[in-house]
């Protein structure tokens, strides 16, 4: 069977989804065009179904091709950053919630923040920045 004929997932349909977001935001597709699209996306049955969607858009840059995308690494080390604050937040809340109506046990929120966070620390340090442009 051609691989365009085959079943679409729903991760397949997210990812033309996020190809049609980005296109909008870049001014490739107008709000009618994207909406249009969008419904496609997730009523396709198939990858053809699909393909036809992203067909005249511009292929997003492969990950770690080393193209500049015009700072997606950061946007994408806030965005991480932030849902890692917002996490951390809640399990800690929820601890000492606990914690203040049966007496204070063990720590377990910093097995959910600690490795979470030092991972997404390592890749902060890690990550190659854009270079400025003037």
């Amino acid at each position: 069977m051609p691989a365009a004929e085959l079943r679409a997932a729903d991760t397949d349909r997210t990812a033309v989804a996020e190809v049609l977001g980005r296109a909008l935001h870049e001014g490739r597709l107008t709000v009618e065009e994207y909406d249009e699209r969008l419904a496609a996306a997730y009523a396709a049955r198939t990858h053809a179904d699909l393909a036809v969607l992203t067909a005249d858009l511009p292929a997003p840059p492969a990950e770690g091709s080393g193209e500049d995308c015009g700072g997606c690494d950061g946007e994408k080390l806030r965005h991480e950053w932030r849902n890692y604050l917002m996490t951390a937040l809640l399990v800690w809340t929820i601890y000492v919630a606990s914690s203040l109506a049966g007496g204070f046990h063990y720590p377990w929120p910093v097995w959910v923040v600690g490795p979470w966070g030092a991972v997404l620390l390592a890749r902060t340090l890690t990550t190659r920045r854009a270079p400025v442009r003037r």
